[in-house]
């Protein structure tokens, strides 16, 4: 019989480590790979501050915000204001050509004018015929007159009074004229509606712009106010005058407080939210009109 020799094999420890894992298949090799992440994955402890409110967002607004439009047909003259100018109600931003405008109302009043004239000169004649007509009363009553005569002065005295409400009808007529092309050429003169800043200018000197057509878009500074939705669970609940803490990523140092001052009556049943606005307290900052807000506030309980 022969003799059995065990030889001991020699195993490297890498090399051991190699078979351990080919053995341990892919689930393995997945897990290895898979503990450094799980470890380093923050565990959720306890609802941040985020968790128990809601955060509505929505762009500051201004309620004056209009774009100026042309109130006739024309062409721009002059531009007075510039993006950026800081403006009053009425001051004038731009003008119409009003030549013709100007020629036709100097006209209006030259009529109205003479109207007058010609006003007072048949309220002249209508006293001294009517002063004619008494007298002739007098005589006829002393019989010096016949009745034909005094009908004549009669007769006199009803046509002046017709002509002096005729004439005065004419001076009524030709006034309205007057104001009518005034109007117009007020209108060639483009104002600010309100007290503002002027934001962008569609028009060039020179332009020939129509009725209508957009010339500058003015728009107030204050008070800022953001308009946002929020969850019909909050109807009811939600109050006139409470206050929220208001962002702006624009602006992330600064913070500031908006209080509510109109709600809603109803939800939509769209999205099932309502409607709130809020307006900002105390000083705006650097904030201005059109940029983006958050609101945190706290969910109903």
């Amino acid at each position: 019989m022969k003799n059995h020799v065990t030889v001991p094999l020699l195993i490297s420890g890498s090399l051991l480590g190699s078979l351990l894992l080919a053995g341990c298949g892919d689930t393995a090799t997945r897990e290895v790979a898979a503990a450094p992440l799980a470890s380093s994955a923050p565990a959720q402890s306890s609802p941040t501050a985020v968790d128990d409110a809601f955060v509505a967002s929505g762009p500051l607004i201004v309620e004056h915000q209009v774009d100026v439009a042309a109130q006739r047909d024309g062409v721009v003259s002059a531009i007075s204001a510039e993006p950026g100018t800081q403006v009053k109600q009425g001051q004038v931003l731009g003008r119409f050509d009003d030549r013709q405008i100007s020629a036709d109302v100097e006209a209006a009043r030259a009529k109205t004018l003479s109207t007058e004239a010609d006003l007072k000169n048949w309220q002249a004649e209508a006293k001294v015929v009517q002063s004619d007509f008494e007298r002739a009363q007098k005589m006829w009553e002393s019989n010096i007159i016949s009745q034909q005569q005094l009908d004549h002065a009669r007769y006199q005295a009803e046509s002046d009074r017709w002509d002096v409400q005729r004439v005065q009808q004419l001076l009524v007529n030709a006034q309205q004229a007057q104001r009518s092309l005034e109007l117009e050429l007020e209108k060639t003169f483009i104002t600010a509606p309100f007290s503002g800043i002027v934001a962008r200018r569609y028009v060039r000197a020179g332009e020939q712009v129509a009725k209508g057509d957009r010339l500058f878009w003015v728009t107030a500074e204050a008070p800022l106010r953001v308009r946002f939705t929020l969850p019909e669970k909050f109807l009811g609940r939600m109050k006139k005058g409470a206050r929220f803490a208001l962002t702006t990523p624009d602006l992330p140092d600064e913070k500031h407080t908006v209080r509510v001052i109109e709600i809603s009556p109803v939800v939509d049943p769209a999205s099932g939210t309502i409607e709130v606005l809020a307006e900002l307290m105390g000083n705006r900052g650097e904030l201005r009109p059109g940029m983006s807000s958050t609101i945190l506030i706290p969910n109903p309980r």
